[in-house]
């Protein structure tokens, strides 16, 4: 099985690198006026595409991975008010050819988060899996030198 079992690493007390802040639009509410669930995977997504572009520095059409996976905790709603989200984020866990990430997301200027989240993503190519490139192994080491 390409896809490794971790155990978490990520807590309350993880450190992560890397934190990015994106506005909260009125199109991420939902009918009780605060952040759908789905927005918080968006806002997710966003956090690791930059992570990569940070980290990684290859262009995006040569990230050949997939998400596997994905987790939430939700501990309080986002609203529009909020008017801001900020979202750290950091590689937590390495395996052959799948790699885990770690996510708080918190709101406006709180301290204390809105949401955690984790997700699992494979490295592909047309042929399925393969293992993750050196190169990126020692990417995401050199930015985490705690991993």
């Amino acid at each position: 099985n390409a896809l490794r079992r971790y155990a978490p690493r990520v807590g309350m007390a993880a450190e992560f690198p890397f934190d990015i802040e994106l506005s909260v639009r009125y199109r991420d509410l939902d009918t009780l006026e605060h952040v759908n669930n789905a927005g918080y995977g968006t806002y997710l997504e966003q956090a690791r595409l930059e992570y990569f572009k940070t980290v990684l520095g290859i262009p995006f059409e040569e990230w050949e991975m997939v998400l596997a996976g994905i987790e939430m905790d939700f501990r309080r709603p986002i609203v529009l008010d909020d008017e801001s989200v900020r979202i750290e984020c950091g590689v937590t866990d390495i395996g052959e050819s799948s790699f885990r990430m770690g996510y708080r997301v918190y709101a406006g200027g709180s301290d204390e988060p809105s949401a955690t989240g984790e997700t699992t993503l494979v490295v592909v190519d047309e042929g399925g899996t393969k293992p993750i490139p050196p190169a990126w192994e020692e990417s995401f080491q050199e930015f985490e030198p705690g991993l």
